[in-house]
């Protein structure tokens, strides 16, 4: 080989190369860019919309909240639980907006632990993404600021199971699911869960393992043939779970 074919097969590699590692960057630093898409997690198994959420900001003592964060739920919740490890204090604070508006209702509660503060949420909000910031505030008046975000999608309401014709419901504990995971019900509705498998099984209200979103909604343990009711009675989503089998078994009740 001469030594002109030389030098242009090396300016050949060398230009390929250089190349192949200018599209190698690009790619990366454009797939950084993408922001995250979250799609429906608790709410049912499809659902047509997609949302963004920022990174929550978590304070001080801070355990969990409910509507989790990056939640997208198929009905607007009864409220907005946050829980702590730490006696809470006035004059800690909730607020829930959506391009700027408000959708808390009614006052702060500091339940009689101290350790979880709710606040009403409007039934009637639309569908959308909501900010919730909060400052959790301890008995010597210093104060903590977090944030988290969940989402409302009614689209997602329609693989629910439609029993609000129907006054007493029974929801099965087998195979650990509950058997209908998801219904939609109306106010009054007795809702009875029954314990079809030998293994014992929890109604327990999120977040797992606080249980206050809905305290009315806890069971202790049922064991094979054991029931437990409750009567739903204001409109809103309560998002529950076997305490025992937190990560698979869940369910959904949309009262309107």
């Amino acid at each position: 080989m001469s030594y002109k074919s030389i030098v242009v097969s090396v300016l050949l590699v060398a230009f390929l190369a250089g190349a192949s590692l200018f599209l190698m960057n690009r790619n990366n630093t454009e797939e950084e860019d993408v922001p995250e898409i979250i799609s429906p997690d608790n709410s049912s198994d499809s659902a047509p919309q997609s949302f963004t959420f920022s990174n929550p900001k978590k304070s001080a003592h801070y355990e969990s909240n409910t509507p989790e964060h990056a939640a997208i739920l198929a009905a607007a919740p009864i409220n907005i639980v946050i829980n702590f490890n730490f006696d809470l204090a006035s004059p800690s604070s909730i607020s829930i907006t959506k391009d700027g508006q408000e959708y808390t209702t009614g006052d702060l509660i500091i339940d009689s632990n101290k350790l979880t503060m709710r606040k009403a949420f409007d039934v009637n909000a639309p569908d959308g993404i909501y900010k919730v910031i909060y400052n959790a505030c301890w008995p010597d008046r210093t104060c903590h600021d977090g944030s988290f975000e969940f989402a409302i999608n009614r689209e997602t309401a329609s693989t629910y199971e439609d029993m609000t014709s129907v006054q007493e419901v029974e929801i099965k504990m087998s195979d650990i699911m509950f058997k209908p995971k998801n219904i939609k019900i109306s106010r009054g509705t007795r809702v009875t869960w029954v314990n079809d498998e030998s293994i014992a099984h929890y109604v327990n209200t999120d977040s797992h393992p606080a249980h206050t979103y809905h305290k009315q909604q806890n069971s202790s343990a049922l064991n094979l043939g054991d029931k437990y009711s409750t009567v739903f009675s204001s409109p809103g989503i309560y998002p529950y779970h076997c305490s025992a089998h937190a990560d698979v078994m869940t369910g959904n009740i949309i009262v309107i």
